[in-house]
């Protein structure tokens, strides 16, 4: 679709005001200036709403603030729910009602707000136990039976204790892991490109390099996509999901219009509104300390966003935006293939760490590869680095 930004007009501008005033964000157009103009108030509002959702605050309607003003517009009973293969349903409706079962004891796995075969599965079993259709449908009936029921379980979020105790179970061992490295963009998408570097190369170059430690400790670590493809971000949630992998890890370098922007960033999934991935955010901030430590960046902080990989993905997934090709310094480290080895490292030790659970731990930015590979290789492999 088209961005739309302060100064356009059109008819897709009228319906994002609509939009914006029906969430209460906006109020009627002044004197003067026509309901299809996107001014300054429209703008502010944008970002309002961005903030709300845990999207870029950039006051511009692309895709992902299109789908989100979309979803957003749907409450639960405002349509009959159910899973559909060719066009998953989606919305803040698919939110509440995965949030709903979560309360009562059922397992959709994340309320990322798109109704999936696990949000099915999970409906269906509620269904069962209530005495209803098992049909995985959630119509009149079932809303009924759900606004009738109080919790099930109670004393923290559901989702958040599972995530963690999956993480507890799978042990400090690297050996066995399944990870999905994801290099930002590719094949005709070279992301961002300034003065002859570009976002894809760099990040499939980085990308190698953390797959290549990885394998080396006994982790089954594996690329989202080939050199020459780019594949959209469901389909990199999908290729994630259909691989069963425990970890996620997005690759991409950030830009600016300012030469002065420069850092390091992560990102996990969380919605602004409490729902979050506890492992995911775990993992982004040890991510965040070993490269900050070890490479003096900028430290632009840990975030939660609701982009497509992030929300789609069934596993914890953690978005790495290593520096800013348009500043001199960041640029300059990212072409340096020593750079890119301490980033690889460090996303290395992250990952261990995140398995250690706080035990037998050291001090940040202490560890090497080879003291990670050494410790994976000792007899039994159970002894923690």
């Amino acid at each position: 679709m088209q961005l739309l930004r302060r100064g356009d007009t059109g008819r897709a501008v009228v319906e994002v005001r609509a939009t914006l005033r029906q969430f209460g964000l906006l109020a009627g157009p002044l004197a003067g200036f026509p309901d299809e103009h996107f001014d300054v108030h429209v703008e502010q509002a944008v970002r309002a709403f961005q903030q709300r959702r845990g999207l870029i605050t950039d006051g511009i309607v692309g895709p992902a603030t299109y789908r989100a003003l979309r979803e957003a517009g749907w409450s639960l009973g405002d349509r009959m729910l159910a899973h559909m293969i060719a066009a998953p349903m989606s919305g803040d409706d698919v939110t509440t009602l995965q949030e709903r079962l979560l309360e009562l004891g059922f397992d959709p796995g994340r309320p990322g707000g798109v109704f999936d075969e696990r949000t099915e599965k999970a409906l269906k079993a509620f269904q069962r136990e209530y005495g209803l259709v098992p049909d995985g449908v959630c119509g009149p009936a079932t809303l009924r039976s759900l606004k009738q029921l109080g919790r099930k379980v109670t004393g923290g979020r559901p989702h958040l204790l599972r995530e963690q105790e999956l993480l507890r179970e799978a042990g400090p061992r690297l050996r066995g892991k399944r990870i999905v490295v994801d290099p930002g963009h590719g094949g005709l998408d070279r992301g961002v490109s300034v003065a002859g570097a570009t976002e894809a190369d760099l990040m499939w170059d980085l990308g190698r390099r953390i797959v290549g430690r990885m394998t080396a400790t006994g982790m089954e670590a594996m690329l989202s996509r080939r050199e020459d493809t780019c594949p959209s971000d469901t389909e990199r949630a999908a290729f994630a999901n259909n691989a069963g992998a425990d970890l996620v890890l997005s690759l991409h370098t950030d830009a600016n219009p300012s030469m002065h922007a420069n850092g390091l960033a992560t990102f996990h999934f969380g919605n602004g509104s409490g729902s979050t991935s506890t492992v995911g955010e775990a993992l982004a901030g040890l991510i965040q300390r070993e490269l900050l430590t070890r490479t003096a960046m900028t430290d632009c902080g840990t975030q939660g966003r609701t982009w497509e990989l992030l929300r789609l993905t069934r596993m914890p997934t953690v978005r790495i935006e290593v520096g800013y090709l348009t500043h001199l310094g960041d640029r300059r480290n990212l072409l340096d293939p020593n750079f890119r080895d301490v980033v690889a490292e460090g996303v290395l030790v992250g990952v261990k760490r995140l398995y250690l659970l706080g035990q037998n731990d050291q001090p940040t930015g202490t560890f090497t590869f080879s003291d990670v590979l050494a410790r994976e290789l000792e007899r039994g492999g159970a002894q923690a680095i």
